[in-house]
């Protein structure tokens, strides 16, 4: 069975920063598209960046120049790296991952938290 095992969230100040990382456990052949997504209370889950599995990358506005993705794809692993960060970036952020008409995969979730 596959998980996508997340780490890295936390509590931040506003201004500062922290890296999210989401391996694939359980699966040997390489992922296709991989994400982040975030969801905020009350709030619907929104995309926050995706990267293909040739490195081509997509940002939500709210994000870009702040928050880089990336990927291991020999280590079918994920990561999000965000900087300035600011309070409106408080949500709990969603690790996604798919094999193109085959399944998609969603991780467990981990709480970012940043304080103004």
């Amino acid at each position: 069975q596959v998980h996508l095992v997340e780490s890295g969230g936390g509590s931040v100040q506003a201004g500062g920063s922290l890296r999210l990382s989401c391996a694939a456990r359980g699966i040997i052949v390489r992922l296709d598209g991989m994400a982040w997504y975030r969801q905020a209370p009350g709030k619907q889950r929104e995309l926050v960046a995706s990267i293909s599995s040739g490195g081509s990358t997509n940002y939500a506005d709210a994000v870009k120049g702040r928050f880089t993705i990336s990927r291991d794809n020999a280590k079918n692993t994920v990561y999000l790296q965000m900087n300035s960060l600011k309070p409106e970036d408080t949500a709990v952020y969603y690790c996604y991952g798919d094999r193109t008409g085959v399944s998609l995969y969603w991780g467990q979730g981990t709480q970012v938290t940043v304080s103004s």
